[in-house]
């Protein structure tokens, strides 16, 4: 079922929420009065459809349409959700309120605030119960966070729906319990940005120097752990308690000026511009955001192979997608007389290599993640390999078609063309649409994992095997030429 959500205010923050919710299938209509506000959303689009794929390993829905709105009542009438990211004034935020509520009484108002409290936000509303915070990070579309806070007249189903709804669209929803400033995360952001701004008065550092002390040390550890855990870690085996014995009385030094900020001068302002720009060098913004982008799908993917962090929160988002592509079949689920989907992605863009498609090892990656999801289908699954029994691969035989881009959905198909005893003889077809992009071929056996000799599967697994096997039967066999390896450089 295809769902709406309404946004009012187009600028980075409105244009990242749309960008997720459009790419997760969402309909959106979008309010925003500038006159360039479709060219600037285009741009987001362009980078969230590059950059988003490559966090999951699962296709993504239909992407959902996105209606340009010239009024907020047209926006905004009967949806269930309305997103609002205009401006950090209140007074504004206000006006904008009493638009939405002509036109709209029911549907939850999520405000992207940035440290507005909620309560402030609700004090004008006929309906102030339907008023929370769902604060994101830039980029909307790429980071999980978003911090929900209630105000002192918000119904907390509203946070809770808000949850699952985040969730949904493959967002870590952290609930901050206690209303305050600036929330968690940007009063933490502060204090570190506070400290940089009298760094750079006190001209102790260039903003490129600041920059690396946290890009090429605490900030990859912060990639997948917080501050806390990460000094526990330091700790040793004694841990947070040893970490403030060693440590504790240093906070007491004068290292920091957490409670005082530089006055922000022209001239100040100025020097940190221009430090900023030359950082930059001949890199425009969204030069810059492809970088960021593509650094941040290599960071959560790394992630995601040990299920931490921001990667298992997009592994669990793999599920909600399997469920609407139809990945989250089982065997009973399967039509013998067809080839078994077994993989629906999009190629990510670690996968391409100096030529600018997609290299060697991803191809066997694409077709081995097939196979792992084909047993998995006849009953080799998790539990099934705690057991002691599993496939091992004997041999692979990869033909390369066509060239595949970073961006690419492509599709692989199976076919069963053995399935006897210890034996399971498979053939996968990778498409993009219609267009044949390369065949793999694999024999696997069954092997016992405590003896690590080939041994008899299950009774089931044998069963589903056999049955779609017979079935696969009936379907045209690969030729000679379609087996063979091939390599296309």
């Amino acid at each position: 079922m295809t769902r709406g959500v309404a946004i009012v205010g187009g600028g980075v923050i409105g244009g990242g929420w749309a960008a997720r919710f459009m790419l997760n299938g969402w309909n959106v209509r979008l309010y925003d009065p500038d006159p360039d506000s479709e060219r600037k959303i285009g741009s987001v689009l362009e980078n969230a459809r590059r950059a988003l794929p490559g966090l999951t390993d699962v296709e993504l829905p239909k992407e959902g349409s996105l209606t340009h709105c010239n009024k907020i009542s047209d926006t905004v009438s009967g949806c269930d959700l309305i997103v609002e990211a205009v401006p950090e004034r209140l007074d504004v935020k206000h006006s904008v309120y009493a638009e939405i509520e002509a036109a709209n009484s029911t549907g939850i108002i999520a405000s992207s605030t940035s440290g507005i409290m909620p309560t402030d936000l609700q004090s004008q509303l006929q309906y102030p119960e339907r008023l929370i915070v769902a604060h994101p990070f830039n980029p909307v579309y790429l980071l999980p966070l978003v911090e929900l806070v209630a105000g002192q007249k918000t119904d907390s189903a509203n946070i809770e729906k808000a949850k699952a709804l985040y969730s949904s669209i493959g967002m870590h929803p952290l609930h901050c319990r206690v209303e305050i400033e600036g929330f968690l995360s940007d009063r933490l952001q502060e204090a570190l940005w506070r400290e940089a701004l009298w760094l750079l008065k006190d001209e102790v550092a260039t903003a490129e120097e600041l920059d690396a002390a946290i890009a090429y040390g605490p900030g990859l550890r912060w990639a997948q752990m917080g501050t806390m855990q990460t000094f526990h870690l330091a700790g040793g085996e004694g841990g947070m308690r040893a970490m403030l014995a060693m440590f504790g009385p240093c906070l007491k030094w004068p290292w920091t000026k957490l409670m005082d900020v530089p006055d922000l001068t022209d001239d100040f302002v100025e020097m940190v511009g221009d430090q900023c720009d030359t950082q930059s060098g001949a890199l425009s913004p969204r030069d810059l955001e492809r970088v960021r982008d593509s650094n941040l799908v290599g960071i959560i993917r790394s992630l995601r192979a040990g299920n931490w962090g921001a990667g298992a929160t997009t592994k669990a988002h793999d599920q909600t997608l399997a469920a609407l592509s139809g990945m989250d079949a089982m065997a009973a689920d399967i039509d013998p007389t067809q080839h078994v989907v077994t993989s629906k992605r999009t190629v990510p863009l670690d996968w391409t290599d100096y030529n600018g498609h997609m290299n060697e090892a991803r191809y066997l990656q694409a077709f081995g993640d097939a196979t792992d999801r084909f047993m998995e289908l006849v009953g080799c699954d998790a539990d099934y390999i705690a057991t002691g029994g599993s496939y091992f691969t004997a041999e692979t035989h990869i033909r390369h078609i066509d060239e595949v881009h970073a961006g690419t959905r492509i599709e692989v198909r199976t076919q069963v063309l053995l399935g006897d005893g210890k034996k399971m003889h498979l053939w996968h077809e990778m498409y993009d649409g219609a267009r044949l992009l390369a065949t793999g071929e694999h024999m696997l056996i069954h092997v016992s994992l405590e003896t690590r000799r080939p041994s008899a599967p299950s009774a089931a697994i044998e069963a589903n095997l056999t049955r779609i096997a017979q079935g696969h039967s009936a379907l045209p066999r690969p030729d000679a030429a379609g087996a063979s390896v091939g390599v296309r450089k």
